[in-house]
């Protein structure tokens, strides 16, 4: 068959494609890029049976390492919240200092709490938080929720195994744990300034009026059935939260001491693994913050059956996404983009980041931005040589934040649980976000000229 568009106008069209399908036909993003994909294929002269053949292959590309990530990751993010891990952490933090200090400590807090969890469900659990602390402290409610907010976002835009980054990481075959190493170094500054600076401007110079505090019946019987179980302290929270983490960076940082070839070696590469890495979390959570805080194991296994459902859609989404950058190469469309690229002379990070943004700011969804944009731009990074692929993966889920609004369910969860005006969301929620993407730009551009 015979290509119907020219190799570069074609992912226009299918980019467009997808856009209607989720805005004005109100298709779910899963349907919608299996028919942005199969599009694609056909008009750039594909079979119909190497179209079908070719999303298979790229859906199960992905799901093989990222499904497992999301999977494993949404598990220890269940038993963190369900333990009152999360609330440990949070309060501990909040304790800390005096008043002032609390939008950084919950900002800290959020940061931390989020690298397991999706962001939907973090901030859904925070909200009775913040509103007890707020109380507590007689706190502007928002002094509380937007340095909460920006923590969430921060690890939901920057770190695995948030879905975004997880899925760049695997379409860009970029190492985990220089990844997670350059993501910190970004995330610790960006939390700061998105998080207490940008609270302490956005209630000086935006005021707006938040509603009455709300009652969340639902978090107040969790509350009631964790008092009778201890909490885990401290200290084995922590360390529960940071054990994939430090694993993945131990192997990325520990390859130049042991010799390819030695038991050493593959233990290090083993036990960094994100999948091993997080499985060893997931069973020492399961003690650290399931037996050990009271749950029978019949209550554990019900709560790790609950805590995946969440992701489900997450992971189908990450799928769909891998099939439509498998189309890009079996069509070779994605030949003809990296040349196109390389003419423009655009760095390979600039472009990831921009092609996320238009993509987040049209649909709304990060995540399908994300898996969208990293399809687009891997043939450009296999193509130009000295990209920094962590960077570049950085980039990708960082433009996935961008301008946040209306047609995103983050600013509508936002809204409702603050009880803010859509005009006031715009001012508060919309300006963050949009700030920590460009943020998360400049600072991504700036460590590229020092580590390139």
């Amino acid at each position: 068959m015979q290509s119907m568009f020219h190799p570069l106008v074609a992912p226009v069209i299918t980019l467009v494609l997808l856009i209607l399908l989720i805005t004005r036909v109100k298709l779910h993003p899963f349907l919608a890029l299996i028919l942005a994909s199969a599009f694609l294929g056909v008009s750039a002269g594909l079979a119909p049976t190497a179209v079908i053949r070719s999303f298979e292959k790229g859906f199960g590309s992905i799901l093989s390492s990222v499904g497992l990530v999301v999977g494993l990751g949404t598990m220890l993010g269940g038993l963190l919240l369900e333990s009152g891990g999360a609330d440990r952490i949070a309060n501990t933090f909040i304790g800390l200092g005096s008043k002032r200090w609390i939008p950084a400590a919950i900002c800290a807090a959020s940061l931390l709490i989020g690298l397991p969890h999706l962001f939907d469900v973090s901030f859904v659990m925070l909200v009775p938080l913040v509103y007890a602390i707020a109380n507590r402290t007689r706190s502007p409610l928002l002094a509380i929720g937007i340095p909460m907010a920006a923590g969430l976002y921060v690890s939901h835009g920057l770190l695995p195994p948030h879905p975004s980054p997880t899925l760049a990481l695997a379409a860009l075959h970029a190492d985990a744990g220089r990844t997670i190493f350059y993501g910190l170094v970004i995330a610790v500054p960006m939390a700061i300034l998105s998080g207490p600076v940008f609270t302490s401007f956005a209630m000086r110079f935006l005021p707006v009026t938040p509603g009455e505090g709300m009652f969340n019946p639902g978090a107040a019987a969790a509350d009631v059935s964790r008092e009778a179980r201890p909490v885990p302290p401290f200290g084995l929270v922590l360390a529960t939260v940071l054990l994939p983490p430090v694993l993945m960076m131990i192997r990325t940082f520990g390859r130049g001491f042991a010799p390819t070839g030695t038991f050493a070696r593959e233990m290090l590469e083993t036990v960094g693994d994100p999948i091993v890495s997080l499985l060893i979390a997931v069973l020492f959570a399961i003690w650290s913050l399931g037996v050990r805080s009271g749950l029978s194991l019949a209550q554990i296994q019900k709560l790790l059956g609950k805590s995946v459902a969440p992701g489900a859609v997450v992971i189908l989404i990450l799928g769909a996404g891998g099939g439509l950058k498998e189309m890009l190469l079996a069509t070779h469309v994605g030949d003809a983009i990296a040349h196109g690229a390389a003419q423009w002379s655009v760095s390979p990070l600039l472009l990831g980041w921009g092609v996320a943004a238009l993509i987040r700011i049209a649909i709304g969804s990060a995540t399908v931005a994300t898996a969208t944009a990293a399809g687009i731009v891997a043939p450009i990074a296999a193509a130009t040589p000295g990209v920094n692929l962590e960077l570049l993966v950085l980039a990708v889920s960082s433009g996935g934040l961008m301008l946040s609004h209306l047609n995103d369910s983050g600013f509508w969860l936002f809204k409702e649980y603050f009880r803010l005006s859509v005009g006031d969301t715009l001012k508060t929620w919309t300006l963050l976000v949009s700030f920590q993407s460009l943020l998360a730009l400049a600072m991504i551009m700036l460590l590229n000229a020092v580590v390139g």
